[in-house]
């Protein structure tokens, strides 16, 4: 996947360091990865949540943090639209 965003990643990490290790891990197989379909997320991230059938909802850090995905699965595009908190996720209105 082309992944899109990685600045918002960079940021969050200066700010929060534990999640710097789960982060780099994440950008790293997203960057690796090739999915066709959201089945394809689960099959190897069983808690990553689907959401439509273009965003997705990792869980780093022990659920400590969330980041959120937007996958143009045909032309093998991952952007992330937001990372934070577990209770700024709650707030997050994802379509």
């Amino acid at each position: 996947m082309v992944l899109l965003g990685k600045k918002k990643v960079i940021d969050f990490a200066k700010k929060h360091a534990d999640s710097k290790k789960s982060i780099e891990a994440l950008v790293l197989e997203i960057e690796s990865a090739d999915w066709k379909t959201p089945q394809d997320i689960t099959a190897h991230y069983p808690k990553a949540s689907i959401i439509g059938n273009d965003n997705v909802v990792f869980n780093i850090c022990g659920n400590k943090y969330r980041v959120w995905l937007k996958i143009t699965y045909q032309n093998g595009i991952a952007i992330i639209i937001k990372i934070g908190t577990h209770k700024e996720y709650d707030k997050w209105e994802i379509k």
